[in-house]
């Protein structure tokens, strides 16, 4: 009897003890000692100092796979304070995904053995790329972009399975390590915006796809296998031209009469030479003069696009463009300025990867014109997006009522669609008019493009429907509206937003204008930002909606682009020429962050006559700060920080430029926008009433 009871008292230990944890001791202490380190941040809910049960009690971010921890997924969630020390006790985690927080200290030593996937972008590491990462052989993709490494070993002979490395965008300096030549699965290599010398020799015979190293100081020949990666992007760096074939001299280098003693001068050679050479140029020209004639209508179409050489600049020109050094200087009471440049912030996610290659349109040139080709069947199974009938999208709109209706913008109206599993979706229907030849394979480009976007700030597709000549597109449900509604609309159940919330909003927009900008290949202009496409989810978190239908919006269509200008929105050269870059999503974003921050309409026709345009009136006194603290949003009743304000000013005095060229990138938006957060301490030091002055002195000496 006592063995039975003996027996039935360690098997009830036993079923206790699985009840208290259904996790892995190892990985529970792990993620036990990071919370500590981290600070126990309240955003990592469920998460416990000691003890706990993340695989039973859902920890945030936290995936199992039975009782092992195999993913932490904790992207955008303002984590401050280092990786630690304790990572390497977490041995079943495969993807560790900590983008778009503010980590700062190197990258430890200590990080999951077996992982596959690591993304640490969009923080403040520091120092060495660590060797630690070149044991980890199971190593797929690795994105420690936006940071503000220095150093880097060579050290990657072992990671044989890499397909994607990201290291763009900090201040790596020095040749390319030559293991990269060992790297033997790689497809996509980003290097721009970092400090790299020396050739790209280590690169020759990758697999690459995609190849990035814009705006580094490479120097010498490219080598030719390169030159035939489809989406290579290579500009800002001090590329060699290589001598062709017979140039050299028999000597290896280029033809100096000087340089080998000789006199200086044409010889017989050189007379017969140039003589060849007019007879050729005079073959050329009557070759040209023919096929003039023979194809007149060829020509016109050609000369028009010379007419408009803005509309040819690619994405990679515009972002070329240099900016005057003090474009993005911050108030003389910023920190003493360091030599270090200053590092961009990202907007990636675990999904944040360019997207393919869209091989039948490209959104940068959307203003060319139009040519009769013939269309090209897209293949749809690439498109990430359900497939709905008419049937379904009118039982759960309620036959597109006007009780369902929620908004009216340039391309239909968008209804709320309740479907039988509780599920909410937006449904937006597509004007047929706004395709440019009315035709379904016009659409589905539009779907198949927009399906490429995976953004956590940009407004998910989620399915579309193309019958019986309907078009429609259908998105994420955000709750609590748009920007637009939640500052300009008075509605009982909404509180004001306040300077963190809108500082917040502002980030995440640019974020995904970002992503659109700089990260998307070929880049996607946006074309329509406004408040009203700035949607607002349960925790103020703004998704951007209308990404990818660009292409409805051409831009000769001067109806809309005047339409846009009206709107108070529009950059000064869309308004004259009605043609869009990435430059005027830029400008329309300043306008965008001055509603945040005045609450008041980008055109207000109620209001006196100088102050109906919001930028005109408000520009001249963007680096006032007495004049600041009279045009903030009297809905914030004085709760802000006074040189958070004095920054977040300086953010929009740069955007909304009248030359497009002084605007910044996003990607220097955003960064700009990083630090007005990390150095703000929002949530400690705020204004108000009677303390006002003591508060400016306070951020006067900071």
């Amino acid at each position: 009897m006592w063995k039975f009871l003996a027996l039935f008292s360690y098997t009830l230990l036993c079923n206790l003890a699985s009840v208290r944890s259904d996790t892995d001791q190892s990985d529970v202490s792990a993620l036990n000692t990071w919370y500590n380190i981290l600070g126990s941040p309240s955003q990592l809910t469920g998460w416990s100092l000691s003890e706990g049960d993340p695989c039973g009690q859902s920890w945030t971010g936290v995936t199992c796979s039975g009782s092992a921890v195999t993913e932490i997924k904790l992207s955008g969630l303002g984590l401050s304070g280092s990786l630690g020390y304790s990572l390497d006790g977490l041995k079943s985690v495969i993807n560790l995904d900590l983008n778009n927080n503010n980590l700062t200290g190197q990258i430890p030593y200590q990080l999951p053995p077996n992982c596959q996937q690591i993304n640490l972008a969009g923080n403040s590491l520091t120092g060495d790329f660590q060797y630690s990462i070149s044991l980890m052989t199971n190593l797929t993709y690795i994105n420690l972009s936006h940071n503000q490494l220095q150093n880097m070993g060579d050290f990657f002979g072992k990671l044989t399975k890499l397909t994607e490395l990201d290291l763009s965008f900090n201040n790596l300096s020095g040749n390319l390590p030559s293991t990269f030549s060992s790297l033997s699965s790689l497809t996509t290599l980003y290097l721009q915006n970092n400090q790299f010398t020396g050739s790209l020799d280590a690169l020759t015979y990758l697999p690459l796809l995609n190849l990035n190293v814009a705006n580094n100081h490479f120097s010498g020949a490219i080598p030719p296998q390169l030159l035939t990666i489809k989406n290579f992007q290579r500009d800002g760096n001090s590329w060699g031209i290589s001598s062709p074939p017979g140039t050299d001299g028999g000597n290896g280098g280029p033809t100096s009469g000087d340089a080998r003693g000789k006199k200086s001068g044409l010889s017989g050679g050189g007379v017969a030479g140039i003589v060849i050479a007019f007879l050729v140029f005079g073959t050329v020209v009557a070759c040209f003069i023919l096929r003039r004639r023979r194809s007149k209508s060829t020509f016109d179409e050609e000369k028009l696009n010379e007419d408009h050489p803005f509309s040819l600049l690619g994405s990679n020109e515009i972002r070329g463009n240099q900016i005057h050094a003090s474009a993005l200087e911050m108030k003389s009471t910023e920190s003493s300025a360091s030599t270090t440049p200053m590092k961009l912030e990202p907007s990636r996610s675990e999904v944040l990867k360019p997207p393919p290659i869209n091989h039948y349109k490209s959104f940068e040139n959307d203003y060319l014109p139009k040519r009769n080709v013939t269309v090209k069947r897209i293949d749809m199974t690439s498109v990430n997006a359900s497939v709905h009938s008419i049937a379904d999208l009118q039982m759960a709109t309620g036959s597109f009522s006007m009780d369902n209706l929620i908004g009216e913008g340039s391309f239909g109206c968008v209804y709320k669609a309740q479907f039988a599993d509780g599920k909410v979706f937006a449904v937006k229907k597509v004007d047929s008019s706004s395709l440019p030849n009315q035709e379904p394979d016009d659409f589905m480009e539009v779907v198949f493009s927009i399906s490429q976007l995976h953004h956590p700030n940009i407004n998910e597709l989620v399915g579309y429907c193309c019958e019986h000549s309907q078009y429609l597109l259908v998105y994420e449900f955000q709750e609590n509206g748009s920007l637009h509604d939640y500052l300009h609309l008075v509605v009982d159940y909404t509180k004001p937003l306040t300077w963190n919330a809108r500082v917040k909003i502002a980030l995440g927009t640019a974020r995904a204008l970002e992503y659109l900008h700089e990260v998307c290949s070929p880049s996607v202009i946006h074309k329509n930002l406004k408040s009203a496409n700035i949607l607002l989810d349960n925790d103020l978190n703004p998704h951007l909606s209308d990404c990818g239908l660009a292409s409805l919006v051409p831009s000769t269509n001067h109806q809309v682009s005047h339409q846009h200008s009206c709107s108070g929105y529009s950059a000064p050269e869309v308004a004259m020429s009605g043609e869009y870059t990435l430059k005027s999503d830029v400008y329309s974003f300043g306008v965008v962050m001055l509603e945040l921050m005045t609450g008041r309409m980008p055109f207000d026709s109620s209001r006196p006559r100088h102050e109906q345009s919001l930028v005109r009136w408000a520009t001249p006194q963007l680096h006032d700060i007495d004049a600041l603290t009279k045009m903030v949003d009297p809905a914030l009743k004085e709760l802000y920080p006074v040189k958070s304000l004095s920054r977040f000013a300086d953010v929009i005095a740069l955007c909304v430029q009248p030359e497009p060229e002084f605007r910044p990138p996003m990607s220097e938006v955003v960064q700009s926008l990083v630090t007005l957060v990390q150095r703000a301490n929002m949530s400690k030091r705020t204004v108000g009433g009677e303390n006002m002055s003591s508060h400016l002195d306070d951020d006067a000496e900071s």
